[in-house]
Parts: structure tokens; sequence; C-alpha cells
């Protein structure tokens, strides 16, 4: 696990920044069972597939692989359960009304410790089309190349 700003990060969605465009972020507390929490200190979670719904007023993660605790019994969790969402009621009803709108959708970006706490950004993004994705490729791209020159100009 990686330190980032006071968090411990357990896994980072580095495709949905690729497929989506990012437009509002949530931090949300997640309701996990003790063996997801013990798989998780262990690093053994994939947001890949994962996405959040709105359901009856309620935020849930849906699809996301917290693997099963290598030393767990008989009660052992399910890997890609749906898992509720801990959220204020105005901030469900918020993401509510914009996944209503058409091309948006609930991500989860990343997986994280904070305060021995685990929580989850959530974001609202609308997917990118296969151009802007090529766009967005070859802009990084560069942009990589003009620190190149510019950096290999002030070693000179």
């Amino acid at each position: 696990m990686a330190k980032d700003k006071g968090r411990a990060v357990i896994a980072t969605n580095r495709k949905a920044r690729h497929d989506y465009v990012i437009e509002d972020v949530y931090e949300a507390g997640i309701v996990l069972s003790g063996t997801e929490v013990k798989a998780l200190r262990m690093g053994r979670a994939s947001l890949a597939d994962g996405y959040a719904s709105i359901d009856n007023g309620e935020a849930w993660l849906e699809n996301v692989h917290i693997q099963e605790y290598s030393q767990g019994t008989w009660n052992n969790h399910a890997p890609r359960r749906r898992r509720k969402l801990l959220l204020h009621k105005d901030e469900i009803h918020r993401l509510e009304i914009k996944t209503r709108e058409k091309g948006h959708t609930l991500i989860p970006l990343q997986l994280y410790f904070l305060d021995g706490r685990v929580k989850v950004e959530v974001a609202v993004g609308r997917g990118k089309k296969e151009y802007d994705k090529r766009h967005a490729l070859r802009e990084k791209q560069d942009n990589r190349e003009a620190h190149r020159a510019i950096r290999s100009r002030e070693l000179r």
C-alpha cells in the first residue's frame, strides 16, 4: 500500500480517468465485514469493473472485487458482493440527479485507509468517445516530448 497525503492507498482505478471525463468527486465510507477489512489490509482489491448505483435513496458499490481472506473460516465474505456506501442524504440526492442525465455514471476511483477507516473516492463521470481518448493520449505524449526537449536543452 502506498502512502498518499496521509492516506494508505489500497487500490486505484487507473482506467477510469482514461474512459471517463470526471466531473465531481465524493469521498464515501463503506460498510464492510471483518474479513473484508483484513483482506484490504493485505492490499487485495480491484476496482477495475466496479461501479456505484443509487437504489431507494441509498448508495451501493457493486462489482468491486475484494479477494477472500486467506486465513478466513467458513464465514469468509463473498468477493463481489454489493456493499453499501455511507454518504449524506443531500450528497446521495445530488448524485442521483446527476446520474439521471444521459451518459453519466458513478465510478469508484480509489479505495484507501484514512485514520483506520476504509474510504472510497466515487466520481460522477461522463463516458469519453474513442476520438476523445486518442486526443488525450496524443496530448499527453506531446507534453512528455516537450518536457524531454526542455530537460535536454537545460543539461547542455
